[in-house]
C-alpha cells in the first residue's frame, strides 16, 4: 500500500489511500494504518484486516503547502468473534492512541518557543494551535534541556538577575511577616561557550549558589577552572567552599564599570577642591567627563 503519495507524506506507519481537494482548496488525506504491529487487538492479539469506515480520526499535522493538509485516519475492526472489543485504536511513534496532533507538530511547537525565540502565542497562530497546547508542548521541551546532562564548563559564570519584587506572608502563628519568594535570582551561565544558562536558582546567598552546586556531578564541577562573578563577597565565598580547586576571576563589565565610577567619584573631588562647588556645564573637566569614560578611539 506504500507508494510515492506515502513518502512524501512521510508520517512513518502509515500509509495513503487517497488524496481528495476539497471547495476551499484543502487536501483531504486518507490514511490506513501501515505497520502491521500497529493492528494487533490488545484484548486478544488477532490483527485486523477490515477497515471500519465508520469510525475515523483526524490527527493535525504540520502545515503543508498554503491551502493547508487535512488527515483522516480510518480505524480496524478486530476480525476475532469472540472478541467483546469490536474495534481497536491503532497508534504508531507519529500518532499516539488517542492524541489529536501528530508528535512532530507538537514537537515543531515546543521548539519554537524553545529554540527560535517565538513567543507561545506566535506559534499558536503559526501553526493554529491553542495556547494551553503549545504551551505544554514548550514545557516538554524544556523539560528535555532541564533533565539533559551538562556539558563541561571550563569557565562558569555567576550573576544575580532581579525577577519581580520580593513576595511576603505573614506568619499567622507568629505574626512576622516571612519572605515567601525572593526578588533577586542568581544564574549560572557557560561563560565563554555556547550552553548560555545551566540554570537559576532563587536568591543570592552563598547557600543558594552551594545548592545548585549540589545538585551538579563532582567530575563536572572539577572540570570548573575559573569562575568569573560581579566582586559579590558572598559569590566568592561560596566558590571557595563549592569549587575550591577554581580561579576567581572579576568580569569585563563590572571592572569598567567600577573604574569608571572611581574616575567620576575623583573628578568631583577635584572640581570641589579646585573650585570649592559642584562643576558646571562651563568647567573643562565636566566637559570632558564623558570622554573620561570613554575607551581609546
Amino acid at each position: 500500500m506504500d507508494n510515492d503519495t506515502t513518502l512524501l507524506l512521510d508520517l512513518d506507519g502509515l500509509a495513503v489511500v487517497r488524496v481528495e481537494r476539497l471547495e476551499d482548496g484543502t487536501r483531504r488525506v486518507h490514511l490506513v494504518t501501515a505497520d502491521e504491529h500497529a493492528r494487533a487487538c490488545r484484548q486478544c492479539g488477532t490483527f485486523s484486516s477490515r477497515i471500519k469506515g465508520s469510525a475515523v480520526t483526524r490527527p493535525r499535522d504540520l502545515p503543508h503547502g498554503e491551502r493547508g493538509l487535512e488527515l483522516v485516519w480510518h480505524r480496524w475492526y478486530c476480525t476475532e468473534p469472540l472478541c467483546p472489543r469490536g474495534s481497536l485504536t491503532e497508534h504508531v511513534r507519529q500518532v499516539p492512541a488517542r492524541t489529536r496532533l501528530t508528535a512532530r507538530l507538537r514537537s515543531a511547537a515546543g521548539q519554537r518557543v524553545r529554540d527560535a525565540g517565538s513567543t507561545v502565542v506566535q506559534a499558536a497562530r503559526d501553526l493554529r494551535l491553542s495556547w494551553p497546547t503549545v504551551m505544554n508542548a514548550f514545557q516538554d521541551a524544556g523539560t528535555q534541556v532541564v533533565d539533559a546532562a551538562l556539558e563541561p564548563v571550563e569557565v562558569l559564570g555567576i550573576d544575580e538577575t532581579r525577577r519581580g519584587r520580593a513576595q511576603w506572608r505573614q506568619n499567622p502563628q507568629t505574626g512576622r511577616w516571612e519572605p515567601v519568594a525572593d526578588r533577586w535570582h542568581t544564574g549560572f551561565v557557560d561563560a565563554p561557550g555556547i550552553q548560555g544558562l545551566l540554570g537559576q536558582v532563587e536568591g543570592r546567598a552563598p547557600s543558594d549558589v552551594l545548592a545548585w552546586l549540589s545538585t551538579t556531578e563532582l567530575t563536572w564541577r572539577r572540570q570548573v577552572r575559573y569562575v568569573a562573578i560581579d566582586m559579590s563577597a558572598g559569590y566568592r565565598a561560596a566558590v571557595r567552599i563549592g569549587l575550591p580547586h577554581a580561579t576567581v576571576v572579576v568580569d569585563h563589565f563590572h571592572v569598567v564599570q567600577l573604574a569608571n565610577k572611581m574616575l567620576s567619584v575623583v573628578r568631583r573631588r577635584t572640581t570641589a577642591t579646585l573650585r570649592g562647588r559642584r562643576g558646571r556645564t562651563t568647567d573643562p573637566e565636566w566637559k570632558a567627563r564623558r570622554r573620561l569614560l570613554r575607551n581609546r578611539c
